[in-house]
Parts: C-alpha cells; structure tokens; sequence
C-alpha cells in the first residue's frame, strides 16, 4: 500500500469513529441476524419424490436453489446446468473499483457451492422449450425436467454501444465497473488517476432494467470523496446522467440522492441514455428529448443496457407484451415466481420479469418463496408463500458511510433494523456492513442457509 493510500485509509477510519456506537448498540443479536434463515424453520421431514428439475443458471440464485431443493427432497433428480467453473461476488465489484478489495476478493469456484446429490452439466442452456419441457445444452443435450428453474441472471450489452470496447477498460480514462472483477480493478486505476488530476468525470445508468440500481450513483460519491481527500475536487466536473426523470425508482430515496448530489456539486442531467462513445476523442454520445448531446469526459463509468440471455430472449419464457418484453425478461408472477403460461417453470434472480429485485438481496428472499411453490407443487399442494419486491442496496455516499436503502414493489422502506439503522441516514455500520457482514451472509445464501 502506498503512502497516499496509507492516508487515505486512516482517515476513512477517523471520520467514521463517530458511528462506532451505532456499532455497538447493534449488538452480537442484530449482527447475528445478518446470518439468520429468512424463513421459519424447515421441516425435518424430507419429501419423498421421483420429480426431475433442472436448474438453469450456476449462480447465487441457481446454486441458492439448489441447495434448499437439495435439503427438502428426497430422491429427486436435480440437475444444474451452467459452464461457468468460476463463481463471482458481484456485490464486491464496487469495492473493487474503489480501490478497497483486490480482484481476487470476489472470486470462487461453482464447484464448491454445488450441493451433494446434485448433478451439475457443466455447459450452457442454448435452448429453452417449455412445451416440451426440456432444455437443450450448448453441445446439443437435450435434458427433459418435470420442473424448470430458470436464474441465468442477465447480459451485460456492451455491443449495444457504438464505439465501446470492453478490451479498453482501465485505459484513456475509460471505466466499467460491472464487466468484470479485472474490470473493476482496471477502473479504479482510471478512476485514481483522475482523482490525482481533476477533469470531467461522467457518471450513468442505462435505459434497461439493471441490476443493483444503485451501482452508478455509489461509484459518483466514490469518486467524489476521492477527489475531496486528494485536493483535487476544485480541479473537477462530476455529471451524472440520469435515464429518465429521477435518480432512484423510490422518490423518497431519489429526492434524498438529488440533495446530496446538490450538496456535493455533482450536476445532474435527466433523460440522457449513453447512445455511443469515442475512445479516442473521449467523448460521449447521449439520446436526450433535444436529441443527441455530445460530452467531452476526462474519466467515464459506462455502464451497458443489461437484458435477459441470448437463449431466454428467443424462447417462449419472456413477456409478450409490455415494458420488460422488450429485453426478455421472463414472464413469472411477481409474487410466487411462477410462469405465468408454463406453470412448472419458475423464475429467480435478474432474468426474473418483476417490477423490484435485481440484487442479491433479493435472491436471498426469492429463492425460498420460488422453492416453497415448487414443493407445493410436487406435493399437490398450494403455497402461501409471496415475495414482496424486497429489494436491497447499502448506498456508500463517501468512503467510511453508507444508508442501508431497503424497499419492496410499494416503493415502502421496509428497513431491517428499525430504531438502529436509519434508511436515509449515512452511517458508519451500514459501511460496515457492506465491507465486510455481507459476504459472509450471502456465502450462507448459497448454502442454503440464509
């Protein structure tokens, strides 16, 4: 570590002293709860049955169900089918690109999180056919399922933006933190190197649906401290372009955003979509209501249109109609997860077509709704079960604080910690929380255990 950094770190630590007793009021109960199931205890009786599911995507929804399905069912075929052997801690991504986790902090193997008794096809689903009910992988296998699982999570569209090479991140002042976990290590370089000098740094979100909404903004404030630690913020131009006509989904947390953002001299200019870049010249392209506008940036934070995956898109899962039919979100209830035309298929994670819930936060409380109803299923039942849109995101607002911002499909703050944590306050725990009780908790979500 170096010595700039050295200082920056140990005044992250003083100015965050003062929360230390928030810390502490918290207590070993709320700290433990972090860890705690979501759900009311599981039966210890397992249902027997002959069903086969397949599970279409190894990621923490995927391998998430896999292990609660895995707990509950006793002679059951469970397949998981996804070629991906290395697994990634997505939530770390914006901690890597803030320079306070290596690349290597994210990073795993699917192996170790596949549950015993579950097969996994180590390959791709390429074809989805629910009137069949089969999936078909990469290599032509086709693999028949009495239930469908669908968490292959989304694409990250790059390729929608004229000029924009994923090859250049971390070079001519050019960033993207959600690409990868090299990514976001070659975006922090960029980004300290602009907090050195000053400049115009550009800030975004697309016009799709994304996951962790919140991402774009946490990156502005980032950059925003870095430059204030530095000296340099009165050598700087932070913009942020917002997608529509607010900064968050929850007008009571976009209005609290726009103050900060006010307070921090961060300009805001609403309803501009990145519509292409030059690399070369670092200028942006954005679609506005006044048509396209240049922009000129010193440091840039792209962010990509993010759809459902190629093989969901062209089947018969997605939305027909509407908002989300668009980008192949698939068509479930916003309530059970369930298809709403193939009623043994299910959806969980970011493909899922719901109004709320593209974080692992949510996934922690899909999941166990998504898997109850399957089980009903198989036991001629109906489940009670409903997920509510909870929907979670620790927005860092400067190095060392952060608010806990939890909602559901009302746009209601449903804050875990109610008299401890407040949603709209930046404190010391909720940093803490996202730095470091996080991981542990989602690690136990794909265990199953949380």
């Amino acid at each position: 570590m170096t010595e700039q950094r050295e200082r920056e770190f140990a005044a992250i630590l003083k100015s965050a002293s003062a929360g230390r007793r928030n810390f502490l009021r918290l207590g070993a109960a709320g700290t433990g709860a972090l860890l705690l199931p979501a759900t009311a205890a599981r039966a210890a009786d397992k249902l027997v049955s002959k069903a086969r599911i397949v599970i279409a995507g190894a990621g923490a929804a995927g391998l998430a169900a896999a292990s609660r399905l895995a707990e509950q069912l006793d002679g059951a075929s469970i397949t998981l089918v996804d070629g991906r052997k290395e697994h990634f801690y997505q939530p770390g991504y914006t901690l890597i690109g803030a320079g306070l986790k290596p690349a290597s902090y994210v990073v795993s193997t699917t192996a170790e999180y596949v549950p015993k008794g579950v097969d996994w096809i180590e390959e791709r689903v390429a074809e989805f056919d629910p009137e069949g009910n089969k999936v078909v992988t990469e290599s032509g296998k086709a693999i028949p399922y009495d239930f469908l699982l669908v968490a292959t999570g989304l694409k990250l569209d790059y390729a929608a933006i004229p000029g924009m090479e994923v090859g250049e991140i971390g070079k001519n002042g050019l960033g993207s933190v959600y690409h990868s976990a090299a990514a976001a290590e070659a975006t922090w370089r960029s980004m300290s190197d602009f907090a050195d000098k000053g400049g115009i740094g550009l800030f975004l979100r697309p016009g799709t649906e994304m996951k962790c909404a919140g991402a774009p903004l946490k990156y502005t404030f980032i950059t925003d401290d870095y430059l204030r630690r530095r000296g340099n913020r009165g050598k700087a131009e932070l913009v942020y372009n917002a997608n529509n006509k607010v900064l968050f989904s929850v007008p009571i947390v976009s209005e609290k955003v726009r103050m900060l953002f006010d307070d921090r001299k961060v300009k805001v200019n609403y309803e501009r979509i990145l519509e292409s870049i030059d690399l070369g010249k670092r200028i942006a392209v954005f679609k506005s209501p006044i048509g396209p506008v240049e922009h000129p940036y010193d440091f840039i934070n792209v962010i990509p249109p993010m759809r459902a995956p190629d093989a969901v898109r062209n089947s018969p899962l997605p939305w027909q109609e509407g908002g989300w039919a668009k980008d192949g979100w698939i068509e479930v209830d916003k309530h059970s997860l369930r298809h709403k035309r193939f009623d043994n298929v299910f959806a969980v994670g970011d493909v899922a077509g719901v109004p709320k819930g593209k974080t692992a936060a949510s996934v922690k409380w899909q999941v166990p709704v998504a898997v109850d109803h399957l089980l009903a299923r198989i036991a001629g039942k109906e489940s009670t079960s409903a997920y509510n849109g909870y929907t979670s995101c620790p927005l860092i607002t400067r190095l060392g604080q952060a608010m806990l911002v939890e909602f559901d499909y009302k746009d209601n703050l449903v804050p875990s910690f109610p008299g401890i944590i407040a949603p709209l306050e930046e404190l010391w725990i909720t940093w803490v929380m996202k730095t470091m009780a996080l991981k542990p908790t989602y690690l136990s979500m794909l265990r199953g255990r949380a």
